[in-house]
């Protein structure tokens, strides 16, 4: 049977609008604002152009360490990159602070959470972070974390396809990177810190603080393991 032109065209508008009228609303998208409290939840100074931190953050327990100052100040340095704290690969090594992780935060109210960035343990400012910073990063505490543990091993590997994540980096990446993952002259080649999979999913999902680095936060998970696959194989050096 024949089917001519319009009438095709017009059962693809109806489907469209159909679909339409199912699917969310794309003003309900948040997947931005979580990428952005990721980033803040990894440099918050350097992504909202704050005054830097100085002296260990009060609730820092490790008083010298090697990881205090500034750097005490980041979320992650105790919370970690699997967001599990003690719990994950921060239990121990220079980075071991003895402090839960944010994993049981996912699920929870995000004005609760934001609400604890300004508790006494926490005490961080207006002027370190705004209202609209705080609900950013909360947001993504407490929907944004994901199930990590589909893309990332208990070794702290990714876990993903070499070939698709070769072709991701080559389309996505490469043009700011270079191939050889040596291209960013103010930061490490990739091939060099690749082995961490759960910093390399945090990054390629939303981002480095201050920069214009896409989030791959809206697409599947999978393309950004298999991403972070492949920094495995790019020169370390």
């Amino acid at each position: 049977m024949r089917t001519s032109g319009k009438s095709v065209f017009g059962a693809f508008v109806t489907l469209i609008l159909l679909a339409g009228a199912v699917a969310p609303a794309w003003s309900a998208e948040t997947d931005s604002s979580m990428a952005r409290g990721a980033r803040l939840y990894d440099k918050w100074w350097v992504e909202n152009k704050a005054a830097k931190p100085t002296g260990d953050h009060p609730a820092y327990p490790v008083k010298g360490g090697k990881y205090g100052g500034e750097t005490s100040w980041r979320c992650k340095e105790c919370h970690g990159w699997d967001y599990k704290g003690k719990d994950g690969a921060y239990a121990k090594g220079a980075h071991a602070t003895g402090i839960k992780g944010i994993n049981g935060a996912a699920g929870k109210d995000p004005a609760t959470v934001a609400a604890v960035l300004r508790d006494k343990n926490h005490g961080y400012t207006d002027a370190q972070l705004s209202a609209k910073d705080s609900a950013d990063l909360a947001l993504f505490v407490a929907r944004g974390q994901g199930n990590l543990t589909k893309v990332v091993s208990a070794d702290n590997k990714a876990i993903g396809d070499v070939a698709k994540g070769e072709a991701y980096f080559n389309t996505l990446c490469a043009g700011c990177h270079g191939t050889d993952g040596k291209k960013v002259k103010d930061g490490p080649p990739l091939g060099s810190v690749a082995d961490n999979g759960a910093e390399m999913m945090h990054k390629l999902m939303n981002g480095q603080p201050g920069e214009a680095m896409p989030a791959l936060r809206a697409l599947d998970p999978q393309i950004s393991a298999d991403i972070a696959v492949y920094l495995t194989k790019l020169p370390a050096k």
